[in-house]
């Protein structure tokens, strides 16, 4: 197929010096980036405003300095070094954790029912695994 492109001198002339740069003609590095284009296109997933926001979800987890202060409880409970009020927060960052992984799997479970797939299936996609302990 034959196509012919009118472009602008400034345009043209950045094309000569790219093509130029690569050791390619004109035509030929046109040929390349035009190749390129269509292939990002036909391999990349276009995700949509539903899939992000479930995604978003799947992806919350909490801060890093709450993962730390949680593990100096845990390392405090198991030393049995815990006071009152440490042991309080301790039973309120497990709360938290448990209600964030809540809504982290029900959206997990969303996610699959869009895509149709089964929770296992999307799991082993996302690279997540269900954690035992």
């Amino acid at each position: 197929m034959n196509v012919s492109l009118t472009v602008p001198p400034e345009m043209e002339r950045k094309l000569k010096q790219a093509a130029n740069q690569v050791g390619l003609s004109p035509d030929s590095f046109i040929m390349r980036l035009l190749q390129q284009e269509l292939q990002a296109r036909s391999t990349s997933t276009r995700l949509s405003p539903e899939e992000t926001e479930l995604l978003q979800k799947i992806n919350t987890s909490l801060p890093a300095m709450e993962w730390e202060r949680y593990r100096e409880l845990l390392a405090k409970r198991d030393a049995e070094t815990l006071n009152d009020k440490e042991h309080a927060e301790l039973i309120a960052f497990s709360d938290k954790i448990e209600e964030v992984n809540v809504s982290r799997m029900e959206a997990v479970a969303e996610l699959a029912r869009v895509r149709k797939v089964t929770v296992h299936e999307l799991m082993s996609t996302l690279g997540l695994s269900p954690t035992h302990g």
